[in-house]
């Protein structure tokens, strides 16, 4: 039986879960070993449709290995969701991880038209840009959704999901800080540069202050002593947190979680009532600071 039957809240929780997850097996799956959830796990797909645009990255044989070990993780994270939701459990969403999807979005990201547009498969400092991507806004998701649930076994779920994305995303921001001086060509910019475009408009799709890239001004660093930002952490080196609302504005590309685009090009597998917890307007209060603060950082800096 599953464990979130009867409780709206928190399913709606998991569903936000449960589409991430997807995501996350089908991109690291196919671009470190050409393959994907149809071969490692079809019991999971209940038939979604296949992933647009997937396509084996060009990798070295470390990066490979590490992203395959990612998608198995994920084909655990979806197993164990299964479980919860059970007959709740919705079959594959649509995905589009094609080249133009990536494209768009680092396009939005630098601000201007990339020339020649960005490929996150033609090479492992590409690839691992994009990687940059998506266990962030996961494991942000499973910070700020956690207070919504109850019960032993969900928290204990949401934990389990949340520790290894954490982990995940450390392992590719501690690739990219060692590279962060490096110039990802050719488009002349450095490796941090870019890590702060996709946290900035990142933080504009999430209509909020909920992302740092890997150099960040002085206020904004671990007790403003630490030289780099190795982690996106608050001011008390505490994990930000996403609403289900904000998770699904940015994967959206849009900035709005309730038209699909981005990732989800025809998102229909998720609860579609949204319901703040009893502390939302405090809670927009917080961010509204929260955001002040990061934008007087950035003044100062300049």
């Amino acid at each position: 039986m599953g464990f979130f039957k009867g409780d709206v809240m928190m399913m709606m929780t998991m569903t936000v879960a449960l589409n991430l997850e997807y995501l996350e097996a089908e991109f690291f799956l196919w671009s470190s070993v050409g393959k994907g959830l149809d071969t490692f796990a079809p019991y999971l797909t209940k038939q979604g449709p296949p992933p647009i645009g997937v396509q084996k990255a060009n990798l070295p044989p470390l990066l490979a290995d590490t992203f395959f070990q990612f998608g198995l993780q994920e084909i655990g994270h979806l197993r164990a969701i299964h479980k919860g939701l059970k007959e709740f459990a919705f079959p594959r969403p649509l995905l589009d991880v094609s080249n133009k999807i990536w494209a768009e979005f680092f396009d939005k990201a630098l601000g201007k038209e990339l020339k020649p547009p960005f490929d996150p498969y033609c090479n492992s400092l590409n690839y691992v840009l994009s990687a940059y991507m998506i266990p962030y806004v996961g494991l942000t998701g499973y910070v700020g959704t956690s207070p919504l649930l109850f019960g032993k076994e969900a928290k204990k779920l949401m934990a389990g999901l949340l520790a290894v994305e954490s982990g995940q995303d450390a392992i590719i921001r501690s690739f990219l800080y060692q590279n962060r001086l490096k110039e990802v060509k050719p488009y002349g910019i450095s490796v941090a540069e870019f890590t702060d475009k996709i946290s900035c408009v990142r933080n504009e799709l999430s209509h909020g202050m909920v992302d740092e890239g890997l150099v960040v001004p002085r206020a904004l660093r671990s007790e403003e002593l630490a030289k780099g930002n190795l982690l996106s952490a608050d001011k008390d080196s505490l994990a930000y947190g996403r609403t289900p609302e904000q998770v699904f504005a940015t994967v959206y590309g849009n900035g709005n979680a309730s038209k699909p685009g981005g990732f989800y090009p025809k998102e229909e597998y998720r609860l579609k009532e949204y319901k703040k917890d009893g502390n939302g307007k405090e809670f927009e209060k917080e961010k509204a600071e929260e955001k002040e603060e990061y934008k007087k950082a950035y003044k100062k800096k300049n």
